[in-house]
């Protein structure tokens, strides 16, 4: 069965508490999720002093401090790094996590990470391109922002560096937060699979859960998806994220549409509803009483439940003929 990868998204909604981010990780290992992602960057390394919030972040924790200030509440040390990742051992899921400077990348490499994901926001970072290629055997590139030029100006950039395209997926993604869903455009998805060739998927930052299982049902085979412990708290994403019990039923809708899609692909009755073909469908049944050697006619037969006689698909074949015994009213015909 084809298997969607599954990121929960916990990003920086731990709010720069190891306290909170457990239990990011332990509402994403009950939801079911793949992995459980969060952000390791070091704040003054990758904002400068100038650097204007955006709008969504000064609706959601206001205009008072600058990008960098509130960016750098939000950082996790390289203690609460491997605590994570202990924690996840522990919960039987996989930790991951984006690195948005070169730090950052050596720490997740130390941390024996081979997975890389590549945020919307870096897909222009030529450096940062280069070495998150010959860092991570395997990557994930977010495209939020980005035409399909720039997208292949980066897979241009990643595989000259040593990147395996067999080991690279490309997530379309919108970064608005949350995202407009007559913006979604998801149809360039698949768009991107035909262009550059590479595994799809989606990365959602729509409200609600429909999208991401829109995109399961179109061919993604890697979700993320932001949540929270509770969108009512202060930070920059908390207000387009899931809550637990939503992460937990998108995850299920994702494994049922997953198990929806197997099969043939042709068109025949599945084995569970073979049983039922009988009592569907209908056969050709005496209308009334009809006498030995009566000919069978439109007003003395009809079609009526179980399917267990002669089809009404042989009418005409039945029309004409002679009744071989008497029939009561409702009994099959028999020819």
């Amino acid at each position: 069965m084809i298997k969607t990868l599954i990121i929960a998204e916990a990003g920086v909604n731990h709010n720069g508490s190891l306290d909170n981010a457990r239990r990011l990780v332990d509402c994403a290992a009950e939801a079911g999720a793949d992995f459980v992602k969060f952000q390791t960057f070091k704040a003054d390394k990758i904002i400068s002093k100038n650097a204007a919030k955006a709008d969504y972040q000064v609706r959601t924790t206001g205009g008072a401090e600058s990008q960098l200030e509130m960016v750098k509440r939000l950082e996790l040390s390289e203690s609460d790094h491997y605590a994570l990742l202990d924690h996840c051992k522990k919960r039987g899921i996989e930790f991951l996590s984006t690195a948005f400077d070169s730090e950052s990348i050596d720490l997740l490499v130390s941390m024996g990470i081979k997975l890389g994901k590549i945020p919307s926001g870096e897909l222009t970072n030529l450096p940062y391109l280069r070495k998150m290629a010959v860092s991570f055997p395997q990557l994930i590139l977010s495209t939020g922002m980005a035409t399909s030029a720039e997208i292949k100006d980066t897979l241009d950039a990643l595989l000259q560096a040593g990147a395996d395209k067999k080991q690279l997926s490309i997530l379309h993604c919108n970064t608005e937060y949350p995202t407009p869903v007559q913006d979604v455009n998801l149809r360039a998805m698949l768009s991107i699979k035909e262009l550059f060739g590479t595994q799809v998927g989606y990365s959602d930052h729509t409200r609600g859960i429909e999208i991401p299982l829109a995109a399961v049902a179109m061919g993604a085979t890697i979700i993320e998806k932001h949540f929270t412990l509770d969108r009512a708290m202060e930070g920059p994403d908390h207000a387009a994220s899931l809550e637990p019990p939503e992460l937990k039923a998108m995850v299920q809708g994702i494994r049922n549409i997953e198990q929806a899609l197997q099969g043939s692909g042709y068109k025949e009755p599945s084995a569970s509803e073979i049983k039922n073909i009988t009592i569907a469908r209908k056969s050709i049944v005496a209308a009334r009483d009809i006498r030995q050697g009566e000919a069978f006619t439109q007003e003395n037969i009809t079609v009526k439940r179980p399917g267990t006689g002669i089809s009404p698909m042989k009418w005409d074949e039945v029309i004409g003929t002679l009744a071989p015994c008497d029939f009561k009213a409702d009994e099959l015909i028999r020819i």
